[in-house]
């Protein structure tokens, strides 16, 4: 009965972790890997997630060093003070917002799509589902665990009826075709940062796997794992069918089948980004469950509408500078935070992460050429 538990446990956190990466993100990176070439994506898809693998594996560490429930600004003011409080919060209040304007972006123009043939709607089903998401997030880690289980075996079925109904379609011109020019070169960093970010996920997970922590580093691993597979099939199906011709929301090259699912993984990622920060106001600032709520909700909403009121930023762009700003402030911060809690943690974890000069310098390199990616761009 308690390896049941253990096993149910590591399945809903570790959906929780790839449900909130696999969100929008993905949708986008067909398009910016069009741009450059497959084979140059395969390097981005795989190096950038490693990497945020690794800074989601010292996250980890952070948490099972420290009692109580908290979200990122938590650990951050423990290990930090103020100063890391309010910076990390910047990053995920920049992070996570900008996710769940996009979210609500593509959720509006993919069920107008599904359910009418047209954008024509888009903003008012837009609207439709923010208010939807409001109702679910006030009290939701239990229906997200359910959620996130079944999310993980939609990708599944996913990616094996886009074999079995494009494979054949995919021409290998499209795959051998690379453009390596300075501008589409630096083209996918932001969105597949994006699409690998998720680290509001570590402490959700955590929570989930109450009394049986020592899952988390495996955890942690399947929840990276697994994105880092589905991004790489999908990508090579959609860019060798259709090529130059991959659309900013790839689903809607597929048709309104498969915008469904987009839809299903947008939802899931909502709601767990939705829930990190009403938990980040709930357990740092101690706002309780209402007032937190009611922040996590509305904002996205203000900043969708002015979005769409100055038409002033792209689907892709929104993508590509959280991705770029938000990912880089908060590795740095969790770096000098792994560092405090190795050394003032209140409990022994149940893994520890080496810090490796060399892999953080990599980092570091690789988040200044996504700086220098969104300022070409521009």
């Amino acid at each position: 009965m308690k390896k049941q538990g253990e096993k149910v446990s590591f399945i809903s956190a570790t959906a929780i972790i790839s449900g909130t990466a696999i969100g929008a993100g993905y949708l986008s990176i067909p398009y910016v890997i069009s741009k450059t070439g497959f084979l140059p994506g395969i390097f981005y898809i795989v190096i950038l997630g490693l990497i945020m693998l690794f800074f989601k594996l010292l996250l980890g560490e952070v948490t099972l060093r420290t009692e109580g429930e908290h979200q990122q600004t938590g650990y951050a003011e423990k290990y930090l003070g103020k100063t890391g409080k309010y910076l990390m919060f910047f990053a995920m209040i920049f992070g996570i917002f900008s996710a769940l304007v996009a979210y609500i972006i593509a959720e509006g123009q993919s069920i107008s799509y599904v359910l009418t043939g047209s954008f024509n709607n888009a903003i008012y089903f837009s609207i439709g589902f923010w208010i939807l998401m409001c109702i679910l997030t006030y009290d939701g880690l239990y229906l997200l665990k359910k959620l996130g289980k079944f999310a993980i075996l939609l990708v599944a079925l996913f990616v094996i009826l886009l074999f079995i109904l494009f494979f054949k379609d995919i021409t290998m011109s499209n795959i051998s075709y690379y453009n390596l020019d300075y501008k589409n070169l630096f083209l996918p960093f932001g969105v597949i940062l994006f699409s690998f970010i998720g680290f509001s996920s570590i402490p959700e997970a955590r929570r989930i796997l109450y009394e049986n922590e020592r899952l988390l580093k495996k955890t942690i691993i399947w929840g990276l794992v697994l994105p880092i597979i589905f991004y790489l099939i999908f990508t090579f199906i959609i860019v060798g069918v259709f090529g130059k011709n991959v659309l900013e929301i790839a689903t809607f090259n597929l048709g309104r089948f498969f915008s469904i699912i987009a839809i299903i993984t947008m939802f899931v990622s909502f709601f767990s980004q939705s829930l990190a920060i009403r938990d980040m106001f709930r357990f740092d600032f101690n706002l309780g469950r209402f007032k937190g709520w009611f922040l996590s909700s509305i904002l996205p909403l203000v900043l969708f509408l002015i979005v769409i009121k100055f038409k002033s930023i792209s689907f892709v762009d929104i993508l590509s500078f959280a991705g770029i700003i938000s990912s880089g402030l908060t590795a740095g911060l969790i770096i000098l935070m792994n560092k405090k809690a190795k050394l003032k943690g209140d409990r022994k974890p149940e893994y520890s992460i080496k810090l490796n000069k060399y892999l953080i310098t990599l980092a570091l390199i690789i988040f200044l050429l996504g700086i220098f990616s969104a300022l070409v761009n521009i």
